[in-house]
C-alpha cells in the first residue's frame, strides 16, 4: 500500500489546480515555486500518476489529475474538521490568523476586534494586511488571508461571490459626500454629476471602493471622470483636497467634520450610499480560528 509522508503534496496539488500555476501557488502557500514544484513532483512518485501537463497556457489537470483532485479536496476537508473537532474538544482556540484591512482603524473597530480576540482566545496570533478593498477581496479569494473587511456599493454585496463562495456578514451602511477645497461651493452649488465630472478629481486605483462607485456613477450619466492625480489612501486624498487640488468622495462624518474645522465644501445633492462587509471564504467559516474572529465581530457589531 502506497505510503504518503505528509498532506503538503495534496495541498500543493489542490492549490496549483485551483491557481493554474506553480508561481501563483507559491505566492498563495507563501513558499518557493521550488518547494511548490518538489511536492508536486514528490505527491506524483508516490501515487505513480503525472497530475498536470504543461502547456502555453500553463498546468493543466490530467485526466487522472481531474479524477484525484475532488478526492484531494476531501483530504483536506477532512482534515480541517479533525482540526475543528480537537480544538472543540480541549477548549482552545490556537492557530495564525491573516486578516485583510482597509481605511482607519478606527472606522473599522479594528483594536476592540484584536482586544477582544486576542483576550477571548490567547492562542490565535494574528497578521494584519493592509489594503484596498479590491485587494483585500482578490487576496481572500487566492487564501493569501483568511478573512477581510470590503467596502462596496450596498447593493453589489450578493454579487460579491459570482467566482467563489463567500460568507459576508454586512456591519454598516453609510454614505460618501463630494467634497472640494474651500471656496468651491459655487461649482457643487446645485451641480449635477455630469457637471463635476469635468472639474479636478483626485483618482483611486481601480480596486478602490471610490473609482469602482464612481465608474458606475459616471458611466451611468454619460460621462467620465477628470483625474487629475492618483492616491490610494483616504487621509492622502482629504489632505489633497485641502491643499486645493481637486474633489473627492469622503465619509460623510469625515466631510462634515472637515467643513467646520477647515471650511471644505461638501456638496449637499451628490450622495453615494455604501457598506462595510466583513468576508471570508464560504468552505473556512467554520474553521476554529475564523469562528472565533466571527463570533468576535457579531458582538462589535
Amino acid at each position: 500500500m502506497t505510503r504518503f509522508s505528509n498532506l503538503n503534496g495534496i495541498l500543493a496539488f489542490v492549490t496549483v489546480a485551483r491557481e493554474g500555476s506553480v508561481s501563483r501557488a507559491a505566492e498563495v502557500l507563501n513558499l518557493t515555486q521550488p518547494a511548490i514544484s518538489h511536492q508536486i513532483r514528490k505527491l506524483s512518485e508516490e501515487t505513480g500518476i503525472v497530475l498536470f501537463n504543461r502547456t502555453s497556457r500553463g498546468l493543466v489537470l490530467t485526466p487522472d489529475g481531474v479524477t484525484l483532485l475532488p478526492r484531494a479536496k476531501q483530504v483536506l476537508a477532512a482534515m480541517t474538521e479533525f482540526q475543528r473537532s480537537a480544538s472543540k474538544q480541549c477548549g482552545q482556540v490556537s492557530g495564525m490568523l491573516k486578516i485583510g484591512t482597509i481605511v482607519d482603524p478606527e472606522f473599522i473597530r479594528l483594536g476592540r476586534l484584536l482586544g477582544r480576540l486576542g483576550a477571548a482566545h490567547p492562542g490565535i496570533t494574528t497578521e494584519l494586511i493592509h489594503g484596498v478593498s479590491g485587494e483585500i477581496l482578490a487576496k481572500l479569494k487566492r487564501r493569501q488571508i483568511d478573512a477581510g473587511f470590503y467596502l462596496t456599493a450596498p447593493d453589489e454585496v450578493d454579487r460579491l461571490a459570482s467566482d467563489r463562495p463567500l460568507y459576508s456578514r454586512k456591519l454598516a451602511e453609510f454614505t460618501y459626500r463630494v467634497i472640494a477645497p474651500a471656496g468651491w461651493e459655487r461649482h457643487l452649488s446645485r451641480a449635477t454629476w455630469a457637471q463635476v465630472a469635468a472639474l479636478p478629481w483626485i483618482g483611486t486605483s481601480p480596486q478602490s471602493v471610490h473609482n469602482r462607485l464612481l465608474t458606475r456613477i459616471f458611466a451611468d450619466h454619460g460621462c467620465v471622470q477628470n483625474a487629475v492625480a492618483l492616491v490610494d489612501h483616504e487621509a492622502s486624498m482629504t489632505e489633497m483636497v485641502l491643499s486645493g487640488v481637486g474633489l473627492s468622495l469622503c465619509r460623510e462624518s469625515i466631510a462634515l467634520n472637515h467643513r467646520q474645522a477647515y471650511g471644505l465644501a461638501v456638496s449637499e445633492d451628490l450622495r453615494v450610499p455604501a457598506c462595510l462587509v466583513f468576508l471570508t471564504l464560504l468552505e473556512r467559516k467554520e474553521d476554529p480560528v475564523i469562528a472565533a474572529l466571527l463570533d468576535q465581530i457579531e458582538d462589535i457589531w
